[in-house]
């Protein structure tokens, strides 16, 4: 018994110094310097040996723990696991409250913080990434489809939107639509080139068709103003009322005290029904035979071709829809703004909603709204702690893939089921028989 204690102290050790290692390697040049412009415009280096030592401190006394106690048999992650799924299925039996829960608490969020700027603005922040997390299920919950350039859509609807008010003066209300169909047409034109593609190699086209129109929007300037982006895009209005403090706007019409508040909270609600009417379609789409469709692709795609199901209309169909909804929220974000520029559409835009959709469970759409609320609302909890935010983030990401691998909320409901029990007459059963 001293033998083997001493043999696991040993593996310990060995893992934990080949550990801290590593991370000196990694983090040596990311923590251990600061740069900073000098005096005289030279950028200077200050080294941090403390933080970088204490970093590495921390992982390696972390790293002996976890080996120690789990050649140890401290640590049962298969029971963890199994316990996390438990958990999972119990609450799939609230899940049916906690979606009006959720439902009444976004809808009275103007009412309890109308006079904070900052709980508004977060609040359409936060319906925003709900938007597009849905939109982005339909093709990587839904139809498995991988998708890692769903931020070209997003920019596409705010850049038709942006273009289309200013040069031709229509309302947000004409634009929205319009921009929702340009989007659909541009996921129609990367559905053609995927379609026999599958996995590494769809992410890896994905990711490069997002650059693609980055860069186009960087470049032709005569079109998009290239890096300067534009400005000055139309506000909307509340059925042709602009809310400016005079005659003819919102205040003065229905006789309230003129409020700047009055845009944002008109404005957080049209984000919501918009995520509401994303939430809806998705549903009902779901339950469709395009909605069997897109899962029956997901789960076997040679199964799915077997069957008789078209593939390639099936994906182009969830490229387009995911692509509309996409632009829809490309167009409000230009309108929120009133200013949009290339730096707005990156590529860490698609992998924040990517990583909304799998941590929130893939296929799920309450788990989505929840990871949205969660992931947004952790930016800005730890905003605080400056750089040291993504660190902490990214370890709270890894730990719920360890526990929770299929998302926070990992049950579904079914597309197609029965609503009651029913019994099969005898006669049935021996005709089956025979």
């Amino acid at each position: 018994m001293a033998i083997r204690s001493r043999l696991d102290l040993a593996a310990a050790l060995k893992d934990s110094v080949l550990a801290a290692l590593l991370a000196l390697g990694l983090f040596g040049l990311v923590v251990g310097i600061r740069t900073e412009t000098g005096p005289v415009g030279a950028l200077e280096l200050f080294p941090r040996i403390g933080l970088l030592a204490a970093i590495v401190g921390v992982i390696f006394l972390g790293r002996f723990a976890f080996v120690l106690l789990y050649q140890g048999g401290f640590l049962d992650f298969a029971g963890a696991r199994l316990a996390s799924a438990n958990l999972g299925t119990r609450f799939g039996g609230i899940q049916r409250f906690a979606g009006p829960a959720l439902l009444g608490f976004a809808i009275a969020v103007p009412i309890l913080f109308y006079e904070n700027r900052y709980y508004l603005d977060l609040g359409i922040l936060v319906l925003t990434y709900v938007m597009l997390g849905w939109g982005l299920n339909i093709v990587v919950g839904l139809a498995g489809l991988l998708d890692l350039g769903y931020v070209a859509f997003y920019a596409v609807g705010a850049y038709a939107y942006a273009l289309l008010a200013q040069h031709t003066g229509l309302s947000f209300w004409v634009c929205l639509p319009v921009a929702g169909i340009l989007a659909a047409f541009w996921g129609i034109l990367l559905g053609f080139p995927v379609l026999r593609l599958r996995g590494d190699y769809l992410a890896i086209v994905t990711l490069a068709f997002g650059e693609i129109i980055r860069i186009v929007l960087i470049n032709w300037q005569s079109f998009t103003n290239g890096p300067n982006g534009i400005t000055g895009i139309p506000r909307p209005s509340f059925f042709g009322l602009p809310f400016i403090d005079g005659e003819g706007g919102f205040a003065e019409r229905f006789g309230f005290e003129f409020s700047p508040l009055h845009r944002i909270v008109f404005l957080y609600y049209v984000i919501l029904v918009l995520a509401l009417v994303t939430n809806f379609v998705t549903i009902r789409l779901r339950r469709l035979p395009i909605g069997r469709a897109w899962e029956a692709l997901r789960e076997d795609e040679i199964a799915c071709r077997s069957l008789g199901i078209n593939t390639t209309n099936t994906k182009l169909t969830a490229f387009a829809i995911g692509a509309m909804f996409g632009g829809f929220a490309g167009a409000f974000f230009a309108t929120r703004q009133g200013f949009i520029s290339p730096e707005s559409f990156v590529f860490m835009e698609s992998a924040l909603i990517l990583a909304i959709v799998v941590l929130g469970g893939m296929g799920s759409q309450i788990g989505v709204a929840v990871a949205a609320f969660v992931m947004i609302g952790g930016f800005e909890l730890f905003r605080e702690f400056a750089q040291a935010r993504m660190l902490l983030f990214g370890a709270a990401m890894v730990a719920i893939m360890v526990w929770r691998p299929r998302g926070l909320v990992a049950t579904r409901v079914p597309s197609v089921f029965l609503a009651k029990r029913k019994i099969i007459p005898a006669e049935v059963v021996e005709g089956a028989r025979r």
